[in-house]
């Protein structure tokens, strides 16, 4: 068996307040494991805006080790809000889509035949999860209320507070790294799925939501933060158009988001949704044009009058 990488001695400590501009300053540890782990670190996004209540749970997921569900709407950026956490604390981080393709053996591993010395042999290759425990790396289950029911209870087993995991495929029990953590995000908070915006969402066991310590809610930004955000993301449309058109721009997805609440739409824009109009804008010349092929396409035929009076309402003209 390969040695294992050397270990840092020592983790780092940040500021709260420096790193996240939380406005409650504390001290932060970084991460304190396998220095050969960079490839596993998320780059980190300059643009990003971090969630005060949001950042202060993940924070605890990994300087206290809790298991950290995030919960919202899609497009509030769930999962990325987790990796740049990790970003910034140094922290080896990968994300699992637990799409309906996702097995019990791409979590934990499968034979495989491989080439040794010219002959076919049979060798076992471990999944993420039992790399991720071993070497310290903080998993994140995206799309968490989708995944399988046997997916599920493998990951049930590692949930638990000292979460050892045993691979029958090897006769071995694995002891989690001290670094090793996890999280999820997800539609609903595992009961299902009573707006029927998010088809192939399953209703979670209860055992195995009482497993996670932490849920958090991660909800659309104010205004303003959202206009800062496609601003960064997009620098080029400031240059051709006006910030008062982001502010419109942003309105607009604010009254989708007002009338799914209130029951008269069933489609929603989020904030990747007003990123990608801005970048479309910038190809067709037109926000009217970009606004019907980023959203009102996509949109149910009988809810496009609704759509259009908000439309309206935001920029004076009709659609």
């Amino acid at each position: 068996m390969a040695s294992k990488p050397k270990k840092l001695e020592t983790a780092p400590i940040f500021s709260a307040k420096k790193l996240f501009g939380l406005k409650n300053d504390f001290e932060v540890e970084g991460y304190a494991g396998e220095v050969e782990l960079a490839q596993y670190i998320p780059p980190i996004d300059p643009a990003y805006r971090f969630d005060q209540v949001t950042t202060r749970a993940i924070l605890a997921g990994f300087g206290q080790n809790r298991r950290v569900m995030v919960q919202g709407y899609h497009g509030t950026g769930k999962s990325t809000h987790i990796e740049q956490v990790a970003a910034r604390l140094n922290w080896p981080c990968v994300r699992i889509n637990l799409d309906g393709h996702i097995s019990r053996a791409d979590l934990l591993g499968r034979d495989a035949i491989v080439l040794k010395e010219g002959k076919q042999v049979t060798e076992f290759r471990e999944g993420m999860v039992p790399f991720a425990m071993e070497h310290g790396i903080a998993i994140v289950f995206d799309e968490y209320d989708a995944g399988r029911p046997d997916v599920m209870f493998v990951i049930q087993r590692v949930l638990e507070a000292e979460g050892r995991l045993t691979l029958l495929e090897q006769n071995r029990v694995i002891t989690p790294h001290p670094a090793f953590r996890i999280f999820s995000t997800a539609n609903t908070v595992g009961l299902g799925d009573p707006t029927g915006l998010y088809h192939g969402t399953q209703v979670i066991n209860q055992g195995q939501m009482d497993r996670w310590n932490i849920v958090t809610t991660l909800n659309y930004l104010p205004e303003k933060e959202e206009v800062a955000i496609v601003e960064a993301k997009v620098p080029a449309f400031t240059k051709q158009y006006t910030k008062a058109n982001l502010q419109q721009m942003v309105a607009m997805a604010n009254l989708t988001r007002a009338g799914m609440a209130a029951g008269d739409l069933s489609t929603v824009m989020s904030p990747r949704t007003v990123i990608t109009w801005a970048e479309n804008v910038l190809i067709f010349g037109e926000l009217d044009l970009a606004f019907k092929m980023t959203f009102y396409n996509k949109s149910e035929p009988s809810e496009r009058s609704t759509i259009k009076e908000y439309y309206q309402r935001c920029f004076g003209v009709e659609l």
